[in-house]
């Protein structure tokens, strides 16, 4: 029995953690590649022992996880070192995330900031939702953070998928340059749909 999947998307900063947590509490399945990513790429992750094969032991930290500031900078400098990294992480992902989908829910929602690039994931889901904002507003929230530089974010930017493309391609948009209590508003609207699409997707199979 197959359940319906959301595919959420959207650049760095527009908040798609934010929107997949609201999800979250509604009920929905939430599956982000981040964190998976994150997982294999532990002191302990089942992707490090490819990924120092591949890049060196200098690309990890003290403690044998990855270290993501350096591996940040090479990627933004090195396309074919993006490509390798890709390589090694996204069957490893794909394969985490079709487990997940397997799972009873409501429905599921996929967060995947490269939905749209990676047909691999762009397949397990039924829509594409597309969590969009300014690039201003993009840059401010990364800034907030604490952990990039103005240079970094714009050229993580310029690596990703340019917006226009991104909400050419979507099925359903939510315009995130407000308040969170803006955005929880445009998720909640959503989710009856998405209850109603869930239904009938069963329905179907």
């Amino acid at each position: 029995m197959t359940r319906l999947c959301i595919g959420l998307t959207g650049g760095i900063g527009s908040g798609k953690s934010t929107a997949a947590e609201i999800f979250r509490k509604l009920g929905a399945s939430i599956t982000d590649t981040d964190a998976i990513s994150h997982e294999l790429t532990a002191a302990d992750g089942s992707a490090m022992p490819s990924i120092l094969a591949a890049f060196g032991a200098e690309y990890a930290t003290q403690n044998g996880a990855l270290d993501r500031v350096k591996m940040r900078r090479l990627i933004i400098e090195d396309a074919s070192a993006k490509a390798g990294l890709e390589q090694i992480l996204h069957p490893m992902i794909l394969d985490a995330c079709k487990k997940r989908l397997q799972e009873q829910a409501l429905y599921h929602v996929l967060v995947a900031p490269l939905l749209l690039e990676a047909p691999d994931f762009l397949n397990l889901s039924d829509r594409v939702l597309l969590v969009d904002c300014s690039e201003q507003n993009q840059i401010a929230r990364v800034m907030q953070r604490g952990a990039l530089s103005d240079a970094e974010i714009r050229a993580i930017i310029a690596l990703q998928l340019p917006r226009e493309e991104r909400i050419k391609r979507a099925d359903d948009i939510i315009r995130n340059d407000g308040t969170r209590e803006e955005l929880e508003k445009l998720v909640k609207a959503l989710h009856p749909r998405y209850l109603d699409l869930a239904d009938n997707h069963l329905t179907a199979d």
